[in-house]
């Protein structure tokens, strides 16, 4: 199957364009745009994991290693779209216009934190697994019904491929030819469960002829990749084509979350001895480099204002008045059950 499903790549892990690769223009104005998004996220990312590990947040869901997954996909989207993200795709919403603050109050536990921009059509992170398939089908069916060209994306682990929502969400998404992306990042583990463990299928990609749609499969560490066949895919449903799925097969460096050890499952020294094959960013970058696209002082200029940016973020989200625990009965039932009530009225004696 893999032979059927090839790997989908543009630049190799040296920065070189791939002979015989997919002939598309690719502009310095559009890579400088793919690093400026790469680099933020790889800040913000290894700044969230610094606040956990000093008490600043609560747990931190990391992504380190599919930057180009997140980037190169959520790029391919118009403003009015539609993005159904997981706990890890906070960096594909952060390029997408996110608001910042809001995510970190989000990581902190916040109440504000989970209200819906209303700038964007981004749905609140799904924690249960793949349950956001079958709401993006749904909200692409209704930008169909409302006569609008507006798709959707629908970010999953391979984890999800095991989950009823994943079948039903493809199924109804082809029978009704939904214009939804369902793009899978394939890191190879659901938390401590290695793929083989999941599934006989040599490829998720191949999951989509049960479905009668289009399955990719595409390098996820190589942004010109995945920004290229999401596009594809994109332009395919607006013209009224229906769904794809789109495997990146991709890495992540760290671990499932803060709470998880991941040396208890894999081996962490050589994923780190990976990293110089496996690195989006160098790849970018070497990308760069070979293509005399590398000016050091707008590298330097970019990384300052990021770091500027999430620190004065960072600063209002602790700055924010002190949260009601009492919240957390509030928002269950539209009228509280005699349980909640009584849960609610024993912890305000408790904190007196």
């Amino acid at each position: 199957m893999k032979e059927k499903y090839p790997l989908l790549e543009i630049i190799d892990k040296t920065g070189k364009l791939v002979p015989n690769a997919y002939e598309i223009e690719i502009t310095e104005e559009e890579v400088k745009r793919f690093y400026y998004h790469m680099i933020r996220l790889r800040i913000y990312d290894r700044k969230g994991r610094a606040l956990q590990r000093q008490g600043r947040i609560g747990t931190y869901v990391p992504f380190e290693g599919q930057e180009a997954s997140q980037v190169g996909s959520a790029l391919a989207l118009q403003s009015d779209d539609w993005m159904f993200p997981t706990y890890r795709d906070h960096g594909a919403t952060l390029t997408f216009g996110a608001d910042l603050d809001r995510l970190l109050l989000h990581w902190n536990g916040r109440v504000e934190g989970c209200v819906p921009s209303k700038e964007k059509n981004i749905f609140p992170a799904a924690i249960p697994i793949a349950t956001q398939l079958p709401h993006a089908t749904g909200a692409a069916m209704a930008e169909t019904y409302k006569g609008t060209k507006n798709v959707s994306i629908a970010y999953f682990g391979d984890g999800a491929t095991s989950e009823g929502d994943f079948h039903e969400g493809l199924n109804i998404a082809s029978v009704f030819k939904a214009p939804v992306v369902f793009f899978n990042q394939n890191n190879g583990f659901a938390i401590s469960v290695p793929i083989e463990k999941q599934m006989n299928s040599e490829t998720i990609a191949q999951k989509a002829e049960a479905y009668g749609i289009p399955g990719v499969r595409v390098d996820g560490q190589d942004v010109f990749a995945v920004h290229f066949a999401v596009t594809e895919a994109f332009e395919r449903a607006r013209r009224g084509e229906g769904p794809t799925l789109i495997e990146a097969v991709t890495w992540r460096f760290g671990a499932h979350t803060t709470a998880d050890d991941p040396s208890k499952y894999r081996d962490q020294e050589k994923s780190e001895q990976m990293r110089d094959d496996l690195d989006p960013l160098l790849r970018l970058e070497r990308f760069m480099k070979n293509n005399e696209m590398w000016e050091e002082e707008w590298i330097t200029r970019i990384k300052q204002e990021i770091e500027h940016e999430l620190d004065e973020a960072i600063a209002r989200m602790e700055a924010y008045e002190k949260p009601n625990p009492a919240d957390m009965f509030d928002y269950v039932f539209e009228e509280p059950t005699w349980t909640i009530a009584e849960q609610k009225e024993m912890l305000r004696r408790s904190v007196k």
